[in-house]
């Protein structure tokens, strides 16, 4: 019952394009350049999707343990790249190399894509492959958007396509401090990611203008009892009026121990995090209803279902929208058709429309997702707060090296 979960980042974002008539994404007040003749491009190695101008390199783990979810990505990817087909808007073409099992392969490819005349890099996926891959593209000035959810890979031209820890309490926090919530106490696994989501919740609680009253870590049975036993009297006599317990295979565990200490329920707003989406024990635990924890629009990767069965067979992965928004955006004619190509409109303040909501990226790499707010019932998880950006805090906590993780089968390090 007290087994760590394999958390996961559930990224579903299907960019509905909003620029002008083509295939791809615009922010407000870019213009729409026309496509330039371009250089000669030397040969490629691997794949190559599309037949437009900009070079852009896909880089996935297609092999190894972790190469399903690769797989499932590019498959988005070449969704994305039969959209732009259909619209006449190709100003792309992708080049797809295997980051294989290792970040120093995922380097290799880095290089050598850069080498080829990749103007902008997708990918890798974890902390680890983006850090390096990151230091390669920056030496060449090529910015590159990685797939990992860890804050500290994040830099100037190293961007990630990615839900933030600090982002994602912020939009949990902002919905509790509108609904009257002054005082929150956490209970965290006292794992990497559970650091990396403390020092976020030490971050964001200040700005959302709540108060920390305690925050306990716990990495087993017995220690999980004594947070409850520790907390328990502060939320019967009103000190806390908002309890975060962010971990997806043991909070169901927390509802049977909070009921048991007879907190009581009605005074006090149980937050989770995204990872608790589709999450069946959570959703019948009857302790947990009314708690309520920050999403991605599952809107995105439902609509995309059937085109990917149809077109592969079998089923999306969750991140598999994730490949099919970055290269539309990768396509949006403002950024690869400038001069140079990919340059501050990337970091556009006003951001992005995808299909299910808004999203931008910030000058020092973090990147934001507009996250609606989701709540238990009976009848399963409802939205009861619309896609917004939260705003992330002024500064990234650094966090622990944690990736986007892989539900249920694998966990990236």
């Amino acid at each position: 019952m007290w087994t760590r979960a394999l958390l996961s980042v559930v990224l579903l974002l299907a960019v509905a394009a909003c620029s002008t008539g083509q295939t791809g994404m615009t922010a407000p007040g870019l213009a729409q350049p026309t496509a330039p003749a371009g250089p000669v491009l030397a040969p490629a190695q691997g794949e190559i999707i599309g037949t437009g101008p900009v070079r852009v390199a896909l880089i996935l783990p297609l092999s190894g343990n972790t190469g399903a979810v690769g797989r499932a990505m590019l498959n988005g990817a070449r969704l994305a790249m039969d959209e732009t087909a259909r619209t006449g808007g190709q100003h792309i073409h992708v080049v797809v190399k295997d980051s294989g099992t290792g970040p120093e392969t995922a380097r290799t490819a880095t290089q050598q894509a850069l080498a080829e005349g990749a103007e902008l890099i997708l990918g890798p996926l974890t902390a680890d492959a983006v850090g390096l891959a990151g230091a390669i593209a920056k030496s060449y000035d090529t910015p590159l958007i990685g797939f990992s959810s860890t804050a500290s890979v994040a830099t100037d031209g190293v961007y990630l396509l990615s839900v933030l820890p600090e982002a994602e309490i912020m939009r949990a926090l902002t919905y509790a401090r509108a609904q009257g919530r002054n005082t929150i106490a956490a209970i965290i696994p006292d794992t990497p990611l559970g650091n990396a989501q403390a020092d976020a919740l030490r971050l964001a609680a200040g700005e959302a203008g709540m108060q920390i009253v305690a925050i306990e870590m716990f990495d087993g049975e017995a220690r999980a009892r004594t947070a409850v036993e520790r907390l328990a009297p502060a939320m019967r006599s009103n000190l806390v009026d908002t309890l975060y317990i962010p971990d997806r295979a043991t909070a169901p565990s927390f509802g049977i121990l909070l009921d048991a200490a007879r907190l009581p329920r009605e005074r006090v707003l149980i937050v989770g995090s995204a990872d608790w989406e589709g999450d069946a024990a959570i959703l019948n635990q009857p302790f947990l209803a009314g708690a309520v924890y920050p999403a991605i629009d599952p809107a995105g990767l439902e609509a995309l279902t059937p085109i990917y069965r149809s077109r592969f067979g079998g089923e999306p992965h969750q991140l598999t929208t994730l490949a099919y928004s970055a290269v539309l955006l990768a396509n949006t004619p403002s950024l690869s058709l400038a001069m140079p190509p990919y340059g501050t409109g990337l970091v556009s303040p006003v951001g992005f429309t995808g299909r299910d909501g808004p999203f931008r990226l910030h000058f020092d790499g973090r990147g934001e997702y507009g996250l609606v707010m989701r709540q238990v019932g009976a009848q399963g998880a409802v939205t009861i707060d619309a896609a917004r950006l939260g705003g992330l805090p002024l500064a990234s906590s650094g966090g622990a090296s944690i990736d986007a993780g892989i539900p249920p089968a694998a966990e990236f390090r």
